[in-house]
């Protein structure tokens, strides 16, 4: 499961590298969810084994990047075992600019996660948080972000080293007969092999549950009697997540391009599937309107055809790429390819993008643009160096829901029903779910539903054609929380906080600065 990032998400291309776990559909189909299991509140008094978790003091030191401070906040690595060692966590912080707390002056902390999972909050916040957000808002709030455990800063899952990890996102995702499915599933489980190789010790540790109560932690750290948290993206499972966990300390929580923690891992694959093809259909049918549209100027379903095509090309015969760094005899394949477009379909502003990448691979034979596409998805630096975002992705995926398919198989079975959920992503997407099946660590969490009780207003964000979080889980995700308010933006794209819809940032700042949550749902365009 992949699922990303807001404004920055340019950093994370949120995050798919067509992995783990999915999610699901945009549409105007039922919020009801699969299951009837509602996760339970922990006590309120903090547990004696954890206090001086709850009482350490954070000691700030120059970031190295103007304006920020940096500190170090230990959490048990085990949380039903405190004494079994420590992990420890980078959090980063902008003071508010408005001054002392007061009318008009600071509130307190305001916490902000962009998705992934794995997404580096820390960089979030110090590349675009602490300046993208509203002046008014980084004025009467310290902005805040932690890396969760096993993510960026703090202890990084790794599991291959760069060039294992290039020929990891060259590996053909759509096999065609059983030796290139066994060559596919021999990458998934030296994949996970690696990551036990590298990182066993904490792969049982990273789950959505832990990162949730080591933000507890970090909110008393911070001196805050109630957490303040915009979360995108997986940010809003983690965010729901705290919720759950403790609803009497939820204070304005923002959970934008929001998950639903209910579904099985199976259904939320297929119906992210189905999400990309809605994104998908949009970016079409602006194309074919355009008249150097690469798929052809006729209709959107023409243009599906063109591009599932053209990947079919690219599967028997991948394209010169250029010079793109380290030689590591890299080619623009269907693999690569896919994740291109699928990176552009987070951001309709990507759009004129992928066409003139697109041009340049369908009709001047250069892949290097889609490449480079795929690379920003992939975290992949200049240098072929890449980020552990998709180690940590995968990591927590696999932990906190058990896998969509027990084998090949399986996937086998499944592909006509992805297939319809999406003609142009379904085969490949479906197969990409098949790699938490050879994970070494076995499933802490399961589906289940969030009610949070006695939590304050929650603001639950849904874009109606967002392709990686689509709006039906936004509806689910409002439907469980006891207090949740959903604001829905008509709209393209991933997620809808400071994207251009007034009505969507005047009623997030409001609840912001203000503690005013709108009284019933709200639409904005």
């Amino acid at each position: 499961m992949r699922t990303f990032l807001p404004r920055a998400r340019r950093l994370h291309r949120d995050c798919l590298a067509l992995m783990a776990v999915g999610l699901l559909i945009s549409g105007c189909s039922s919020a009801s969810s699969s299951t009837d299991v509602v996760m339970d509140e922990l006590p309120r008094a903090t547990p004696k084994e954890l206090t001086s978790y709850y009482a350490q003091k954070l000691r700030w030191r120059d970031c190295g990047v103007p304006g920020f401070q940096c500190a170090t906040m230990k959490a048990p690595l085990d949380y039903a075992k405190p004494d079994a060692g420590d992990v420890k966590l980078a959090v980063s912080r902008k003071r508010a600019t408005g001054g002392a707390a007061g009318k008009g002056g600071r509130i307190g902390s305001l916490l902000v996660n962009p998705g992934g999972p794995g997404g580096s909050a820390v960089g979030y916040l110090q590349s675009y948080a602490a300046l993208g957000y509203p002046e008014k808002v980084r004025a009467r709030y310290d902005m805040v972000a932690v890396d969760p455990r096993g993510v960026a800063r703090s202890e990084p899952v790794t599991c291959l080293d760069d060039r294992q990890m290039s020929a990891y996102t060259q590996t053909d995702t759509t096999p065609d007969d059983r030796r290139e499915t066994d060559r596919l599933a021999a990458s998934y489980k030296n994949f996970a092999a690696g990551c036990k190789k590298r990182s066993g010790k904490l792969l049982g540790h990273v789950s959505t549950v832990e990162t949730a109560r080591d933000m507890d932690i970090l909110r008393a750290a911070l001196g805050d009697k109630k957490l303040t948290y915009v979360g995108a993206s997986y940010g809003t499972f983690l965010g729901a997540t705290y919720a759950g966990l403790f609803p009497d300390r939820v204070g304005r929580l923002v959970l934008d391009g929001a998950m639903d923690p209910s579904l099985p891992a199976r259904r939320m694959n297929r119906d992210q599937t189905a999400g990309f093809e809605t994104a998908f259909q949009s970016f079409a049918k602006d194309c074919v309107r355009q008249r150097d549209c690469p798929l052809g100027t006729k209709n959107a379903a023409d243009a599906g055809k063109r591009l599932k095509g053209f990947f079919a090309d690219l599967d028997r015969a991948p394209l010169p790429v250029g010079d793109t760094g380290p030689a590591d005899g890299r080619k623009l394949g269907e693999a690569l390819a896919t994740t291109g477009v699928i990176a552009a379909m987070y951001d309709e502003t990507s759009w004129p993008q992928l066409r003139d990448a697109l041009t340049a691979a369908m009709k001047d034979k250069d892949g290097s643009m889609l490449l480079a596409l795929s690379d920003s998805y992939y975290e992949r630096d200049g240098d072929g160096s890449y980020s552990n975002l998709m180690y940590a992705n995968t990591a927590v995926n696999c932990l906190d829901l058990p896998p969509s398919f027990t084998s090949p198989e399986d996937v086998r079975k499944a592909l006509p029903d992805f297939e319809k959920a999406s003609p142009v992503f379904g085969e490949g997407l479906a197969w990409s779910a098949l790699n938490c099946t050879y994970w070494p660590t076995k499933a802490t969490g399961k589906p289940h539903r969030i009610e949070a009780k006695g939590a304050d207003p929650i603001i639950v964000v849904g874009t109606t054609r967002d392709p990686a979080t689509p709006y039906r889980w936004a509806k689910a995700l409002a439907s469980q929380l006891t207090s949740a308010r959903l604001l829905t933006y008509e709209g393209d794209g991933h997620t809808a906080y400071g994207r251009g819809s007034r009505c969507v940032d005047d009623t997030i700042n409001t609840y912001l600065l203000a503690g005013r949550a709108p009284q019933q749902d709200k639409r904005c365009t």
